[in-house]
């Protein structure tokens, strides 16, 4: 019934406040959070602060993709390397399925093609940004004893070094913008963005409407003029279904410099289902980085996710 209303009210208040909007919009602060609602929001009477505290600790987006470890699905897989003016130079594309069996799973390469030097002669990977697209989305051999389970899990680089660091500190950042990751050396706080000490730096924005036949909240976070140098997660807009909360979308854009390493990144993730269980459904990287002792790569990456089943 709620989502009868939803579904014959939301047009209805879109329609009467498209010519008034920018005029009702209303700032509410949370903490140091400045935050301004468009004038569906206002109308609907979100309650900003109990809004902010569950997305604080939301565990969706992280949990979708903890999903795919007891799932099988088909995935297409696309990563293209490019040159400084912008000009492809090696490529991969692919298909694969995931299987889920006993408790353990295992992935088959239906298709493959390959084009420049994106493999070395020995079929390894020549470039970094293959190798951690091939470890956040490619399975080798057999995995087995695996589960969706997110409860306190903590990501650390503990253990790690070199390329296998600055791997992980991507992934981090990849599967949960806005937290707080320990194990970063200079970007541990400022990935915490709703934070009130980082909080402050950013322009918060909250309004509502409609994406892929789901009514959602839509959280935009940017940067304020001025204050780049101190944020990784320059800009983020995720969206929240109205009724569940849980993340349907998610475009964020990352950067940092330092001495070892810097990268610019642009992310885009949409969710689906697969039963009752929320999935990654669309994951586009688009990368730029450099780590001391090995060339800059630029490289563009998408995965499509289909065909799950083991729920």
């Amino acid at each position: 019934m709620r989502y009868v209303l939803n579904a014959i009210l939301f047009p209805l208040i879109l329609i009467f406040s498209g010519s008034t909007a920018l005029s009702q919009d209303k700032k509410d602060t949370v903490g140091r959070k400045v935050i301004t609602l468009s004038e569906v929001v206002v109308s609907r009477g979100l309650q900003v602060p109990e809004f902010i505290a569950r997305i604080r600790e939301d565990s969706s987006f992280y949990k979708a993709f903890r999903n795919l470890r007891i799932l099988g699905y088909t995935a297409m897989n696309d990563i293209r390397m490019m040159d400084k003016k912008n000009r492809l130079c090696a490529s991969l594309r692919s298909k694969t399925k995931q299987y889920r069996e006993s408790g353990c799973r295992r992935m088959q390469v239906l298709e493959e093609t390959s084009s420049g030097d994106f493999y070395r002669d020995d079929s390894s990977y020549n470039y970094y940004t293959a190798d951690m697209y091939a470890s956040l989305f490619l399975t080798k051999g057999s995995i087995c004893g695996e589960d969706n389970i997110v409860g306190k899990r903590d990501f650390s680089t503990s253990g790690k070094k070199g390329m296998e660091k600055h791997k992980e500190q991507l992934k981090m950042l990849f599967f949960n913008p806005g937290k707080r990751i320990n194990g970063l050396p200079f970007m541990s706080a400022k990935t915490e963005i709703f934070d009130d000490e980082m909080a402050r730096f950013y322009d918060f924005s909250v309004d509502a409407g409609e994406l892929n036949e789901t009514y959602c909240y839509i959280l935009h976070q940017k940067v304020k003029p001025g204050f780049k140098n101190r944020a990784v997660i320059d800009e983020m807009k995720t969206w929240f279904n109205d009724t569940t909360l849980e993340v349907v979308a998610r475009h964020y854009s990352l950067s940092f410099n330092a001495a070892a390493f810097d990268y610019r990144v642009d992310m885009q993730v949409e969710m689906g289902k697969a039963g009752l269980l929320t999935v990654p459904v669309l994951i586009r990287y688009v990368g730029n980085w450099k780590v001391i002792t090995k060339k800059r790569e630029r490289g563009i990456f998408t995965a499509t996710l289909s065909d799950f089943n083991g729920w």
